[in-house]
């Protein structure tokens, strides 16, 4: 009895014992199968996954350049596209200012024609020249300022810088470039001194004949009579008023004008801005000074008056509105207020008021061609009539230069 007894009680601790251990056992196996996995399968799987990674970033590398590249094709596409119409856009617009531009100068003509008629005047010939041969395009139209003292000052510019007879003709067929003495009539009419101008513009052609009555304190209207009649009669881009004491380089003057084409309102000269002289009896005095502000004042921004161009919508706007345009005692500072509140750029171009020698000709060595040389002391070539040959063989583009040039 008591041996079953003790067998029994080993077999029970025998048991409760391989119960622990199997526990321990199990635990253990647990984590050598976790720390096992950790050494022998993360590492297999990351770099499964890397290699995997690695093919995809090149195929997404590849997919995502493609799609740069037609991004960028689209956006540079898109850029043409507005580049183009932003192109048709501006030249619609050019087109629309032409045409404007040319309704307007029709319109101007035939109110001068009609004002000719009704004040009783004949029609000018060149009115009916311009009308009767239809209007072609030119480059500019030169208008050399004249008075009927100045027959030598006239003679000393055909002489050297403006071309006489068949050249003169060849450079407006050619070159597009028309150049006329400019003068109106006396204060009474068919006396000797028209007669003169009649008789030299037969022998040479070289005049545009003005409605107005010649006299110095009248140089403010015969501008606005000039430029009105100059774009009623031609169509061109740029009309230039230059004095008759002044040596002008054509085709420097031409391809100076050219550059500034594209643009509608220009106003090109050597731009100044002088005191307002309230002083009476002194040179270029200004009776309405007051309207200049407190004595002492400048004058705003304007172009000397020996040589100035204007783009053909100015000359449009004086033909126009010439019954409205006030007039100061000074030309150049006229034209100058004509332009207050428009929508015009100022172009300063100091080659357009060269000193004479050794002025111009140390910038024509140099390269740099003057437009126009004169002095400031005298407004002009200090006694032209003597001196211009001089100015036009140190100074001057040679005549070649004129008939080479693409404008």
């Amino acid at each position: 009895m008591m041996t079953w007894r003790n067998r029994a009680v080993d077999t029970s601790a025998k048991s409760v014992i391989s119960k622990k251990w199997s526990l321990l056992l199990c635990i253990g196996c647990f984590c050598a199968g976790m720390l096992f996995s950790d050494r022998m399968w993360a590492v297999p799987e990351v770099k499964g996954i890397s290699r995997t990674t690695r093919v995809e970033d090149e195929k997404l590398k590849l997919v995502s350049e493609g799609c740069a590249t037609e991004t960028k094709d689209v956006k540079h596409e898109s850029k043409d596209i507005m580049g183009e119409v932003s192109k048709t856009h501006h030249a619609i617009h050019r087109t629309l200012d032409k045409t404007i531009s040319n309704l307007e100068m029709e319109l101007a003509a035939a109110r001068a024609a009609q004002e000719s008629i009704l004040n009783g005047s004949p029609v000018s010939d060149n009115f009916r020249i311009a009308q009767s041969s239809g209007k072609r395009k030119y480059l500019m139209v030169v208008g050399i300022n004249t008075a009927f003292s100045s027959r030598k000052r006239r003679d000393s510019v055909r002489a050297t810088w403006m071309p006489q007879g068949d050249k003169r003709k060849k450079l407006e067929e050619e070159k597009g470039i028309i150049i006329r003495f400019v003068i109106g009539h006396s204060a009474t009419a068919g006396g000797i001194l028209d007669r003169a101008i009649e008789a030299e513009d037969k022998k040479h052609g070289d005049f545009l004949r003005l409605e107005h009555v010649e006299g110095y304190l009248e140089l403010s209207a015969k501008t606005k009579t000039y430029f009105a009649t100059a774009v009623a009669l031609w169509d061109a881009d740029f009309y230039v008023k230059v004095d008759d004491d002044v040596h002008v380089n054509i085709a420097t003057l031409g391809a100076t004008l050219a550059r500034h084409r594209s643009k509608p309102r220009v106003y090109i000269g050597c731009m100044k801005s002088g005191p307002v002289l309230a002083q009476k009896g002194v040179k270029y005095h200004e009776p309405e000074y007051w309207k200049f502000g407190e004595e002492g004042n400048k004058y705003f921004r304007h172009a000397t008056g020996q040589l100035y161009a204007i783009s053909n919508d100015l000359a449009t706007y004086i033909s126009i509105n010439q019954h409205v345009l006030h007039k100061f005692a000074n030309e150049d500072v006229s034209l100058g207020s004509w332009f207050i509140g428009l929508d015009v750029e100022h172009i300063d171009d100091r080659r357009l008021c060269c000193g004479t020698p050794p002025d111009c000709e140390w910038k024509a060595q140099a390269g740099n061609i003057c437009v126009a040389s004169f002095d400031w002391s005298c407004s002009g070539i200090c006694k032209s009539v003597e001196r211009i040959k001089e100015v036009h063989r140190r100074c001057g583009e040679g005549e070649n230069a004129l008939w080479s040039a693409e404008f």
